[in-house]
């Protein structure tokens, strides 16, 4: 593959007897969508934390813009361009939207040390990063413990579509949702490959791997089984590699 943005080589993760990950490499492209499948514990979760700095690999390394980055921190990898949204969102609910887009990075004014927020601008600049991405957006001035599952979803990716400048993580993005909050959820990611921003998608749903993705990568019990085109690729030969069935690692 082609101007490839990320590329993780030879990653090996254990927790004591319990191999999670086994020599895994793996290539993400920029400017695309890429999926990652596999069954409960294939490893999907611990590679992601691994990219994201929240753990550190027993081997291997991670390479961005094809230079050795291994994060050492969730921090360093924001520092970076990369930023992840998890299953449990790390939304706080009884902050505003506006609030939990800037959690962490609080717009200040005032005398030196003083450290006011700078509400009004937090309020302003958050409407506006969010209708990059979101076509309606939920009142940033509500509580997100007030908005639906699908619209604090779209919250947690429209937020890190506006401080990821090159790569979003995401972690089941759309579980628990229903028909009409995923539509809504899918065409927000579409959105960010559409600004130029990379994604890598973790998802148990295949029918939506196969809407949104243009690559697939198949893990199965800690190892890479292969990866093929979406386009090009039918569902069942997915399930068969997830499964066992199919253990190639023809490239698509």
């Amino acid at each position: 593959m082609s101007d490839v943005l990320l590329r993780a080589e030879g990653i090996n993760k254990s927790f004591g007897a319990v191999i999670a990950l086994q020599d895994v490499s793996m290539e993400v492209p920029r400017g695309e969508i890429t999926g990652l499948v596999g069954d409960n514990g294939a490893g999907k979760s611990t590679l992601i934390k691994i990219i994201s700095g929240v753990l550190s690999p027993d081997a291997g390394s991670i390479e961005f813009e094809g230079a050795r980055a291994n994060f050492a921190s969730p921090g360093h990898a924001r520092a970076h361009g990369v930023e992840t949204v998890y299953q449990d969102l790390a939304l706080v609910g009884n902050l505003t939207v506006w609030g939990n887009v800037y959690l962490g990075r609080e717009l200040t004014h005032g005398p030196r040390f003083m450290h006011i927020l700078d509400k009004r601008a937090m309020f302003s600049n958050a409407r506006d990063m969010l209708t990059r991405f979101v076509q309606y957006v939920p009142p940033v001035d509500e509580s997100v413990e007030l908005l639906s599952g699908g619209q604090r979803q779209i919250v947690a990716i429209a937020r890190a579509g506006a401080w990821g400048s090159k790569l979003i993580l995401m972690d089941e993005p759309t579980a628990a949702l229903g028909v009409a909050e995923t539509k809504a959820v899918e065409e927000v990611i579409l959105g960010l490959r559409g600004q130029g921003l990379t994604v890598l998608v973790i998802s148990h749903n295949l029918d939506q791997i196969f809407r949104i993705t243009s690559r697939i990568w198949v893990l199965r019990r800690g190892r890479i089984i292969g990866q093929r085109e979406t386009k090009r690729t039918p569902p069942d030969e997915i399930v068969s590699m997830i499964t066992g069935a199919a253990s190639t690692t023809r490239s698509g």
